[in-house]
């Protein structure tokens, strides 16, 4: 009968440890609505991957169609290796304030579409992040509503990461996949069970979406972790990403059939493209992905580049029509939501869209997706070959037993053009 009240306590105990392990909420990005146009990470001038050295400076940028100079506000929130939000105060990750006005933003100038610019300069006067790690941007609206959220990085580089690409040892995959050879390699870290303790992400071309996640080291060496592994890291190899470019947004260029105005509007219509599974591989140029704002004659592309209706059209008769086809890129985040889905049109048998796009080199492919947004990459539309040049990354976490977040130790980088049997 003593123990009655203790045992109550620790049954109270359990039962809200459950509650909130339960209640964790994974952080998904949120896709913008139709307003919000071009929202990308930007570093050196340039959009890039969202992954950073903590401590560098890096900006986030949008386009409000509105042009209205609408107050938009930001909040960053530490997660997790899963991208739970992490139970630290922001205090101990964030020095300052978020939640702060977005302060620099601009007008377009001379350009049909009117929109207004802004920029989010990370870190700045109002706030530096203290920690390594996942985090989560968020953008909200004057009345304190998700417009948008978008994932990024920083990491420490307390471990080396040497990272190279290998056909895989099975000869029917060596065709289509690539795969990651890595080690650890640290003489700083003495890791406390490093077989559920240090976790690694692998990513190909920076895509969140089709990362690889919770493989364990093979087997160590020394203080060296080994990741040898075939199958598990693994990538299907796709294809080369096709372009655009539409800097002379008046006529046509590269890949673009013709240019017309409807509503003072320019429409750029692109020549059809055929799914490429059963082609012969063909090299094609491009930037893995990335998109860059341009226009001829501009000064500052970011508030003079236009917008353009983009209308895409592709025939891929050997596909289902049943079948979920989305035109992706960075320009588009990867995102699967209907802004970016095509439809199949039977009198002319292509899936086509038009899509709202700013002016300028635009790297895009097509994807395959269910209903939930799961790319299918072995049915690739444009096929799988092992020839593709890909960006490939490997993030290192690690969290002691002691420790109350996961860090991001350790970053490394290949490219798929220097490839090994």
């Amino acid at each position: 009968m003593n123990n009655t009240p203790s045992m109550k306590i620790i049954a109270v105990l359990l039962l809200s440890l459950f509650y909130m392990n339960s209640s964790a909420q994974v952080e998904n990005e949120i896709a913008p609505p139709f307003n919000i146009k071009t929202a990308s990470f930007i570093q050196n001038s340039k959009n890039t991957v969202p992954i950073f050295k903590l401590g560098d400076r890096f900006e986030f940028q949008f386009d409000d169609l509105f042009g209205s100079e609408a107050d938009y506000y930001y909040q960053i929130t530490h997660c997790d290796y899963n991208w739970i939000p992490s139970d630290i105060p922001k205090s101990e990750y964030l020095l300052g304030f978020d939640d702060q006005k977005i302060q620099d933003y601009s007008n377009s100038f001379n350009t049909l579409q009117i929109y207004s610019h802004y920029n989010l300069a990370i870190p700045n006067q109002s706030m530096r992040l203290l920690l390594s790690g996942n985090y989560i941007l968020k953008i909200l609206n004057s009345d304190k509503e998700v417009v948008l959220t978008r994932k990024f990085v920083l990491y420490e580089q307390m471990v080396e990461v040497p990272l190279i690409i290998r056909k895989p040892r099975i000869v029917t995959d060596s065709y289509t996949k690539h795969n990651l050879e890595f080690k650890i390699k640290s003489d700083q870290i003495l890791f406390q069970n490093p077989m559920l303790n240090l976790k690694v992400i692998l990513l190909q071309n920076g895509k969140f979406n089709t990362a690889i996640k919770n493989i364990p080291p093979q087997y160590v060496i020394g203080s060296d972790f080994i990741y040898n592994y075939d199958a598990p890291t693994q990538f299907f190899a796709g294809n080369e990403f096709l372009y655009f470019d539409s800097k002379d947004i008046k006529n046509a260029g590269n890949y673009i059939s013709y240019v017309n105005s409807d509503k003072d509007i320019y429409n750029t219509h692109l020549y059809a493209n055929n799914d490429r599974t059963n082609l012969p591989y063909t090299l094609f140029t491009d930037v893995n992905g990335n998109f860059v704002e341009t226009c001829i004659n501009c000064t500052n592309n970011k508030i003079e580049a236009d917008y353009t209706w983009v209308y895409f059209s592709l025939s891929a008769p050997s596909f289902m029509l049943n079948k979920n086809v989305y035109v992706a890129g960075m320009f588009s985040n990867y995102s699967t939501s209907p802004e970016f889905k095509m439809d199949y049109n039977s009198k002319t048998g292509l899936y086509e869209k038009a899509i709202f796009i700013k002016q300028g080199f635009v790297n895009y492919q097509y994807l395959i997706a269910n209903d939930k947004g799961i790319i299918d990459q072995e049915n690739a539309i444009d096929g799988n070959f092992y020839q593709t040049e890909n960006d490939y990354s490997v993030l290192v976490y690690y969290k002691g037993n002691a420790d109350r977040y996961e860090k991001a130790i350790g970053y490394g980088t290949a490219n798929s053009l220097i490839i090994t049997n």
